[in-house]
């Protein structure tokens, strides 16, 4: 978590991690799913995180 801080700045998002069963990865900002563990058949990689979060943040 902190390395998503500091990849997109403090103060820029507010993180939650919240613990998933089943094998579930999902990345959800501002409630809407930008990345599912599940529909892609992959985990994301830690860039990829940071650019869906970043691509988020900048349509809002």
């Amino acid at each position: 978590m902190a390395e998503l801080q500091a990849a997109l700045g403090l103060g820029r998002a507010e993180f939650e991690l919240t613990p998933g069963g089943g094998g579930v990865f999902d990345v959800v900002v501002d409630g809407e799913r930008v990345f599912s563990k599940h529909e892609q058949g992959r985990f994301p990689q830690y860039r990829e995180i940071v650019g869906l979060i970043e691509a988020r943040i900048l349509r809002a």
